[in-house]
């Protein structure tokens, strides 16, 4: 998983070794790695609070680990100026949703990611920024919200102009933190269709996308990963790490998981009740 490449081969957008993670004597992540290539799709699938949204936040520069090294775009974490860094970086998460002015539009909301800031106030934007803008926001189905203030948008709207606005700089790495979470039914749907079409396009970065439910990914993931209490329970290609079996041991509870014909997962407990106690995850050598 965390191979490096020959010389002849694309290099990682992101690279994780052996990350870990504690705050007030609490391990939240342990001995993480991760490697995402160019045209790779990822999900991060586990409980709640297993650490799925800690692993996304230093990934995109806005937390250190307490140990390991974390490498973006060929640069490492603690020897680059993050605020540059993250221009390059794609990330959408509902934390990001909050700290956005309600009566921002659409289009400044989208803008604003042309130099990483919340505000359009402190910066000046071309007439190429503004078409940029726009282009991303047709891109994802909102074009008619550039003059929308954010306040008077569904949660599904909110998702896809934040989406857009994660486009913005042509990132070369796109990070979604639970996209789906609030929305309703036609939301999500909407949502999963426009990732759909991102995850489908060969010319879209790589992303990863950290979820606890499997409903709400898209079908053209290409790898997964699976986390219980802070630690890798596995990691690779999706088909062979989204199963019945390896769900089951994730969550602690007895998963059945079916991927239908249009390539959607759905999963459910035939006993919801009877929890199941799963297996140690081995400790890493040290």
């Amino acid at each position: 998983m965390t191979d490096r490449p020959a010389d002849d081969q694309p290099h990682p957008a992101l690279l994780l070794e052996h990350v870990r993670l504690v705050r007030d004597a609490t391990t939240i992540l342990d001995d993480v790695s991760l490697a995402v290539y160019p045209g790779q799709r990822w999900l991060v699938l586990g409980a709640n609070g297993c650490g799925k949204t800690s692993l996304l936040r230093i990934a995109g520069l806005y937390d250190h680990p307490t140990s390991g090294t974390v490498d973006v775009l060929g640069e490492r974490l603690g020897r680059t100026d993050v605020r540059v860094l993250r221009r390059r970086i794609g990330f959408v998460s509902a934390a990001l949703a909050d700290q956005l002015r309600l009566g921002l539009s659409g289009l400044d909301i989208v803008r604003t990611a042309r130099y990483a800031a919340l505000e359009p106030w402190w910066h000046t934007y071309t007439v190429a920024d503004d078409r940029r803008a726009l282009d991303c926001l047709d891109r994802m189905g909102v074009a008619r919200l550039a003059d929308r203030p954010l306040a008077t948008m569904s949660s599904g709207e909110r998702t896809r102009v934040l989406l857009a606005r994660s486009l913005m700089n042509d990132p070369a790495i796109v990070l979604l933190d639970e996209p789906a979470s609030g929305l309703d039914l036609a939301g999500r749907e909407q949502l999963v269709d426009a990732l759909d079409d991102l995850a489908a396009d060969p010319s879209a970065p790589p992303f990863v996308m950290v979820s606890h439910h499997v409903e709400d990914v898209p079908t053209n993931l290409t790898h997964a990963m699976l986390l219980r209490e802070g630690r890798v329970l596995a990691a690779g290609d999706v088909a062979e790490v989204v199963t019945a079996e390896r769900l089951t041991a994730c969550f602690g509870l007895e998963i059945c998981i079916e991927r239908r014909a249009n390539g959607r997962f759905s999963a459910w407990s035939p006993r919801p009740t009877r929890a199941v106690v799963p297996d140690p995850i081995p400790a890493a050598a040290d």
